[in-house]
Formats: structure tokens, C-alpha cells, sequence
């Protein structure tokens, strides 16, 4: 068990190195996918924040920018899904399967770099939020603490679009499909408004919408406010979907072809 485990860890990291020394002869990938969260921050901030009210808050830039935060990781996560629907239409799916490697390395490999990716994206965003006035009002430790359930919530979500890479058949479709949901679940949501003031049949979907208690979780943290149990309710979803879309991914890949 232990060997095996080695094994599917070092062939993960390999994979992992592999797409990670791309990133630099691609730069312009990070520059726009830095770029459309700091749009979505500007128009929020600038162009709606004079006219939005949260309750509770007396600065909308401090209830905005946990929920920007939240979307730029989520956002982030569709490259596994374009990366995975590119190297199945390239046949490269097909050529790892025939390695002596670990099915599943292939897309942990994939996942990991992909939130490498992000997390260099989320560091932009972050200092872009403190240069218009954001702060951490609940201080060093509750940030980290923060930070861990949206990165986690992030990768999470790398294991659903992994199953999408690899169930359609061009990278056009794993980029739309990827995306059109994503849309749904970031803005019904608590990330840019109170979900008090949607219609009722609305604001249950936007309750029970894992990605609210995610923001929530974090949008407490980040201004010392208390927390409840959106926490741990966080980590639950992050953890379930892991463990479900984990063990699809790695069935999936296993059965994939380039066609």
C-alpha cells in the first residue's frame, strides 16, 4: 500500500513538473486569466458598489472581495478540463495509458499544476484588493485559515472538470461546458450581493449552493466575524467532491481514448 502510494505520488509530481514548465513559455495564459477577475473586481467595485447595500457592512469592498476571491479560484479550475480535453484530442491520454504509471497520477499531475496556476493568479488578485483598500480586519491566522478552504474548494472543483475534459470530444466543448455552469453557480450566490434580496425560490437555490457557504466561510474569516459552521460545512463539500469526482476521473481516464 505504502509503495504504491510513493509510486502514484512521484509519477504525479512528474506530471505535475511537466506542465508546469509550459507555464512560462505561455505566459500571456496567466496575464488574461489574471485579468477577467480584476474586469469582474472593477465593475463591481467602481461601476455597482455606489449602489449596492449589505447589511452589516459599511464597506462593500470588504463583503466583495472574499466572493471575487472565490470566483477567481473557481474560474481558475477549468484549465484542468481544457488541459485534459487537449492532451485527449492530441492522443496523449493514449499514450500515458500504455506507461507503466499510475492511472490516477496523470490527472493529479494536471490538478496540481493547474492550482499552482491559480494560486499565482489569487496572489494578483489580492494585491490588486489591498491597493483599493481591502484589509484582513480578522487578522494573519483567519486569513490563512481562509484562504485554504477557497483554495481547497478550488481544487475540488479541478476533479469535476476533469471529468468534463474528458467526456467531450474537442477543447472548444470542454471550454464551454467547463465555463456555463460556473456562471450559475459563482453568481447565485452570496459573493456579490445578500442573497436576502432574491426572490425566495431564489434564494433557496442560492442557500443551498455550496459554493455561498464557501464565500461565507471566508467572507467571516477575512473580517473576524463569527463563522458558525459554514466552515466546516466547506470543507465537507470540498472533501466530498474530492473523494467522489477523484475516483470518476481516474475511472474515466482509465477508459478514455483519443478516438
Amino acid at each position: 500500500m505504502t509503495s504504491r502510494l510513493v509510486w502514484m505520488l512521484r509519477d504525479s509530481w512528474v506530471e505535475a513538473e511537466r506542465h508546469l514548465r509550459i507555464i512560462p513559455r505561455n505566459i500571456e495564459l496567466l496575464i488574461f486569466a489574471a485579468i477577467q477577475p480584476i474586469m469582474f473586481l472593477v465593475l463591481f467595485v467602481y461601476v455597482f458598489g455606489g449602489s449596492i447595500v449589505i447589511p452589516g457592512f459599511e464597506d462593500y469592498d470588504q463583503f466583495l472581495m472574499p466572493g471575487i476571491f472565490a470566483q477567481t479560484l473557481v474560474f481558475g479550475s477549468a484549465f484542468t478540463g481544457i488541459g485534459l480535453a487537449d492532451d485527449l484530442q492530441k492522443g496523449l491520454v493514449d499514450r500515458l495509458r500504455s506507461l507503466p504509471m499510475s492511472r490516477s497520477a496523470v490527472i493529479v499531475g494536471r490538478t496540481v499544476s493547474d492550482l499552482v496556476r491559480n494560486l499565482f493568479t489569487f496572489a494578483v488578485m489580492i494585491a490588486v484588493a489591498l491597493a483599493i483598500g481591502f484589509r484582513f480586519t480578522g487578522g494573519a491566522w483567519n486569513a490563512v485559515v481562509a484562504t485554504v478552504l477557497l483554495v481547497l474548494f478550488s481544487y475540488a472543483l479541478s476533479w469535476v472538470q476533469a471529468i468534463i475534459g474528458l467526456s467531450v470530444t474537442s477543447v472548444e466543448a470542454a471550454n464551454s461546458a467547463g465555463f456555463i455552469w460556473m456562471f450559475p453557480l459563482t453568481f447565485v450566490s452570496s459573493a456579490f450581493v445578500d442573497p436576502s434580496t432574491m426572490p425566495g425560490w431564489l434564494r433557496a437555490v442560492a442557500d443551498a449552493n455550496p459554493f455561498t457557504l464557501v464565500t461565507d466561510a471566508a467572507r467571516a474569516l477575512y473580517n473576524g466575524n463569527p463563522v458558525g459552521n459554514d466552515a466546516w460545512w466547506s470543507l465537507a463539500w470540498s472533501v466530498g467532491l474530492i473523494a467522489v469526482f477523484s475516483a470518476l476521473a481516474t475511472r474515466k481516464f482509465s477508459r478514455s481514448t483519443s478516438g
